[in-house]
């Protein structure tokens, strides 16, 4: 049986499910899980997230860790995380920068957050000089001082989405329409959550809630709170949640939500204000919500850009330019994606971003 046939079977028997679990089988199916049975990485796969563009991006990351560890008095051990690493490029990238800070890669004890098995083999060949270790899940990161990135992590935790009606909420669900996977409505009820939203939103307006992203920034936030650290946050998304954003990617091309279940990714935007909550919730500090293209200017990226091209011919000049363009500027990744720092009290907050 196909994915698709498997998630029928499971609502004729029991009715429709949420369209977090959808998402969650979709992309995590122990067998037909997108996650789970492929690299969606590169040209031949279905997007191409930051550090495949350059590396100047992870450079930059890595740099921007360092030197919070040199802020916070450079501390004998810690973690140095990454969120869903993909193939391992932006922790390649990011070591080899920062390992030019004395003592930094030495302290560093290398932890990946990472469900799939192939993608831990894709992690294991780039990132094999660096010793890494794995965990499945957030709250297995040990409590010592925690430098962390995740990039293009949260957009791929399932979202429950919410239909206001004039007097409440209806939860959109999956279920089937002529023996056909499409979404419907829930009866109406009652969500607590959703109540402080009754003031920005009417009829008609699309809420989305992610469980999971509260759940993990909050055990980011406590480790840094209570041992040290700063953890840096690259999504695509704003500070408040607001319409329907979930989106379906296959070869790099939007696609529906049903067509091919497991075989596309699937994601919506993230809303930082839930991850901001989480932070101070657990006694960290947050910063600024910044546009990647100010971030990675304020690190220094045209300079470095400039040294690239420099190296090679006019091939590499137009290569770098290009990069550059895609990751900073307003009409690309400049503006969509933002930036969102952790850190402890009375620290400054990470490189390129503000209190």
């Amino acid at each position: 049986m196909t994915l698709g046939e498997i998630i029928a079977a499971r609502i004729r028997q029991t009715g429709p499910v949420s369209l977090a679990d959808y998402m969650a089988d979709c992309l995590l199916h122990p067998v037909h899980g997108y996650y789970t049975t492929r690299d969606p990485l590169g040209a031949k796969g279905d997007f191409v997230t930051a550090p495949e563009i350059s590396q100047m991006f992870g450079e930059l990351i890595g740099l921007a860790l360092a030197q919070c560890w040199l802020d916070q008095g450079q501390p004998a051990a810690f973690t140095l995380a990454e969120l869903g690493p993909g193939r391992g490029t932006l922790m390649a990238d990011a070591l080899r920068a920062a390992s030019r800070v004395p003592g930094f890669a030495k302290a560093a004890q290398l932890v990946l957050v990472e469900a799939s098995p192939l993608l831990r083999d894709r992690q294991a060949e780039a990132l094999a000089a660096h010793h890494p270790s794995w965990i499945g899940a957030v709250g297995d990161l040990p409590e010592q001082p925690l430098f962390l990135v995740a990039n293009e992590f949260f957009d791929a935790l399932p979202v429950r989405q919410f239909q206001r009606t004039e007097t409440g909420w209806r939860e959109r669900q999956v279920g089937l329409e002529g023996g056909a996977l499409a979404l419907g409505l829930a009866a109406e009820g009652a969500y607590p959550a959703l109540d402080e939203r009754l003031a920005d939103t009417r009829p008609g307006d699309i809420v989305e809630l992610c469980p999971a992203a509260a759940t993990v920034a909050g055990e980011v936030a406590r480790r840094i709170a209570d041992h040290g650290g700063a953890a840096l946050i690259l999504d695509y998304g704003d500070w408040h949640s607001l319409g329907d954003t979930v989106q379906a990617l296959k070869d790099h091309k939007s696609v529906s939500l049903f067509e091919t279940p497991g075989h596309a990714d699937l994601t919506a935007h993230v809303d930082f204000e839930t991850l901001a909550r989480a932070a101070a919730d657990n006694g960290c500090r947050y910063t600024r919500l910044t546009p990647q293209g100010v971030f990675l200017e304020r690190l220094g990226i045209t300079a470095r850009a400039q040294a690239l091209a420099k190296s090679g011919g006019n091939e590499t000049l137009e290569a770098v330019a290009a990069a550059h363009r895609r990751l900073t500027h307003p009409d690309e990744m400049g503006n969509l994606f933002k930036v969102l720092g952790f850190y402890p009290d009375n620290t400054a907050p990470p490189p390129g971003l503000e209190a």
